[in-house]
């Protein structure tokens, strides 16, 4: 059972990298280069969404550590708004502008042709499914062993 469960630790972490270099190939063939890949995939992630910064990483849109960072380097080009809250005003609230919003529509046009050609090269919806299903439940034992302290034998 270690085997596979190595593997598969690999697997996820490779499947990451891949993902993020087909967004950096879109962006480099957009003529993109005032926003990196990473930055894309939060501002895909955002969406409609008016979030904070904690948020984004509560939400798992961001999973790194310097996610101010890159909140500040959108937001220096134009991709994202940055508005105080009127409640807290430590808190700072971001939202897609109109230049994000073109980028999200571009990247939400390369996964609905990328869906399309998973189709037909014989990777189904089902399959997908099944396959999300056990990523889940991987996540949650992850959680819950985290949540429990199971690793304090390590």
């Amino acid at each position: 059972m270690q085997q596979p469960y190595y593997e598969s630790i690999l697997l996820i972490e490779r499947l990451h990298r891949h993902f993020l270099e087909v967004l950096k190939v879109e962006l480099d063939r957009l003529g993109m280069q005032d926003i990196n890949n990473v930055q894309s995939l939060i501002l895909y992630n955002i969406g409609d969404d008016e979030l904070t910064v904690g948020e984004l990483t509560a939400r798992g849109y961001y999973l790194g550590s310097n996610v101010s960072y890159n909140v500040k380097k959108m937001h220096e080009n134009g991709y994202l708004t940055q508005e105080r809250s009127a409640h807290d005003r430590r808190s700072v609230r971001v939202r897609l502008s109109e230049k994000g919003l073109a980028l999200r529509d571009r990247i939400s046009a390369l996964f609905a042709k990328q869906v399309e050609m998973l189709d037909r090269g014989g990777l189904s919806s089902d399959e997908l499914a099944r396959a999300n299903e056990t990523m889940r439940r991987l996540e949650r034992f992850w959680t819950t062993s985290l949540s429990y302290g199971t690793y304090s034998s390590i």
